[in-house]
């Protein structure tokens, strides 16, 4: 056979326990090892490779798994080897796991209603491993060396120590022996615990304190919806974060398992699609990110004076399979800039303190600086982007992949890239910035207004396009100005913005329920009518919940109701087939009659904004 390259982990099937920035990963039946995404992760490091649980005597044979909160999961398994050999089993065991944020829990209990004792040898072999986030990412295998003194299991800067009441611990080649002997009392039980607490110093991102609730947002009488905002008020709290500088100002990690981190851009939307029900967490979210603001020209880092920053991680990211290679604090994000503009005038009207606007006032002037005077960097007069070093992100807007941005006839386009979203963005953030500042009585608000204008006047004259599918704005200009014609959901991110005319707004939202772009279950990232779409690529043609909800967030906005409220039914569709924890993605099929979403194999989930999705989906919906 030909050997198979390594390969990014699918995830559809496994199961998490979490606490960021600490997850957990294993099969339905509690089996860590056996899936290469399967393991005991702190930060961007999986501490452990395999758990492997035996009870002498029996095979385990699971009947249940399930998780009540984010940060446990309960499985249940019968022991008919050591039963009675009845019809009814007698004997089972129940595991309760437990994730927070640097340590892992593990209680086995074994009950049985047999009229006599039985005893039990369980044993528990723990295979260390070490190997960092992003070579598990790659598909690559490769261990790093580990060594155990004194009950501390140390694999360079990171290390854990293990603790089992009652059992015995050794070093066993490659793996760590746990070993119980114990005696399950006639109609009785026995409890066992084992544990472990993580350390890793070069951490950059620790654990928040919990958030608001929110399943209080109300929401229609349809029971589905309640059951979103409950579960994805659990994910969120457990996706908390803070900076150890400042632990008061917390921001949602992007997801599990690749991004438990800062993300510039994922942070900014899933705080502002959650607005309604935690306006604190934009206010910090507004923080943490304005300390990080650019302040000088950087082209290996992609920063600039007054940009926002995209990635924050403790270390280099390195993902050979895909030629990147960015540093531990990356600069390459074009649309994070004007976003936080567009959250700082939203949290205002949400409630949040003058002065806590007010000093966030010199941000606030280094990005609209940005966005005005150094966004265009190709001079065409358009925020656009462009990777300078070879090695950062090719495409720098949300659609991030090296193919997202295609022509109709499946054509890459070449950059410098000007996406007409962050034209939207932009164009609100102007405006929304010159309300701030006639606010805050500052000056330069007139001069804004007039960017704005100016943009809305070019935009129009540069974007639209007339294909088969209809009349809609680009996807993007490319490097000679010229319209990248593709129908993408793109152009949902330009409702509510004010770029747009009503009727302009009106023609788009048609297209974005039609059936080249909509599933059934959300919006197609591409049209089935380009060349390039397939419902398996992740950015040319999969549904997005995220993607999905921002056009609903924009609907709203414009008034578009009737549409607001068939796209909000299709992300409740969508929720109740993946059990109400809704993916980064799924596949772009078409809705069958009876059927569930097709799963993209590699997405992540819990995602912050797929779960903030919820919270415009209850809005649509009262």
């Amino acid at each position: 056979m030909t050997p198979t390259p390594p390969l990014q982990p699918l995830l559809d099937d496994a199961v998490i326990a979490l606490e960021a920035p600490t997850q957990v990963w294993s099969d339905a039946a509690g089996r860590m090892g056996i899936a290469p995404i399967h393991g005991i992760y702190h930060g961007d490091v999986r501490h452990v490779r395999s758990v492997e649980l035996s009870v002498d005597g029996t095979e385990l044979e699971s009947i249940s798994c399930s998780s009540p909160d984010p940060r446990l999961v309960a499985f249940t398994d019968v022991l008919r080897g050591i039963d009675d050999g009845s019809a009814d089993p007698k004997v089972r065991m129940d595991r309760e796991r437990r994730v927070t944020a640097g340590s892992f829990a593990e209680t086995i209990r074994i009950a049985s209603h047999l009229d006599a004792p039985v005893s039990v040898g369980v044993t528990v072999r723990l295979q260390p491993d070490f190997t960092p986030m992003q070579q598990v990412k790659a598909g690559e295998t490769a261990q790093t060396p580990w060594t155990w003194d004194d009950g501390v299991c140390r694999g360079g800067d990171a290390s854990f120590v293990v603790s089992a009441t009652a059992a015995r611990v050794i070093r066993d080649g490659d793996v760590l022996v746990l070993r119980w002997e114990a005696t399950v009392p006639r109609r009785g039980s026995v409890e066992l615990h084992w544990e472990l607490v993580m350390d890793d110093p070069t951490l950059v991102v620790a654990a928040a304190p919990p958030t608001a609730d929110l399943s209080h947002e109300p929401v229609p009488a349809d029971p589905r919806a309640t059951r979103w905002l409950a579960q994805a008020s659990a994910d969120l709290d457990a996706l908390r974060l803070v900076l150890p500088t400042h632990p008061d100002d917390a921001f949602y990690a992007a997801g599990a398992p690749w991004f438990f981190t800062l993300f510039g851009r994922d942070s900014l939307w899933a705080a502002r699609l959650a607005l309604r029900t935690d306006p604190t967490m934009a206010a910090s979210t507004l923080r943490v990110l304005a300390r990080l603001q650019g302040t000088t020209t950087d082209p290996s880092t992609a920063e600039a004076p007054g940009k926002i920053a995209h990635e924050l991680r403790n270390g280099a990211l390195s993902l050979p399979n895909e030629g990147v290679h960015l540093p531990p604090l990356y600069y390459g994000t074009v649309d994070a800039t004007p976003l936080w503009v567009c959250l700082l005038a939203d949290a205002r009207d949400a409630g949040m303190a003058e002065q806590e606007v007010r000093d966030l006032l010199p941000s606030l002037r280094a990005a609209l600086a940005w966005m005005t005077e150094h966004g265009a960097a190709s001079g065409s007069g358009f925020i656009d982007y462009v990777d300078e070093t070879g090695h950062g992100l090719a495409n720098q807007g949300w659609k991030d992949s090296g193919d997202s941005i295609q022509w109709r006839d499946g054509r890459l386009a070449e950059g410098p890239i000007a996406l007409s979203e962050v034209q939207a963005y932009a164009y609100e953030a102007a405006r929304r910035g010159a309300e701030l500042l006639d606010a805050l009585g500052e000056p330069g608000a007139a001069e804004l207004r007039e960017w704005a204008a100016d943009l809305r006047r070019r935009f129009r004259d540069a974007y639209w396009v007339t294909t088969p599918e209809g009349r809609y704005p680009a996807i993007a200009l490319d490097a000679h100005g010229a319209p990248v014609d593709s129908l993408t959901s793109n152009i949902g991110h330009l409702l509510g913005t004010g770029l747009l005319d009503p009727d302009e707004e009106q023609a788009c939202a048609e297209l974005l329920v039609g059936p080249s772009l909509s599933s059934g279950y959300g919006i197609r990232t591409m049209s089935t009518g380009a060349a390039g779409y397939w419902p398996l690529s992740y950015h040319g043609g999969s549904v997005w919940v995220h993607d999905t909800a921002i056009a609903l967030h924009g609907m709203l906005r414009s008034g578009l109701d009737d549409h607001a409220e068939k796209v909000a039914l299709q992300l409740l569709d969508s929720a109740e087939g993946f059990d109400y924890r809704v993916p980064e993605l799924q596949s772009g099929d078409t809705r069958v009659p009876g059927g569930r979403p097709v799963p993209y194999p590699a997405a992540c989930r819990p995602q912050a904004w797929s779960a903030a999705a919820a919270v415009v989906c209850a809005q649509a919906l009262r």
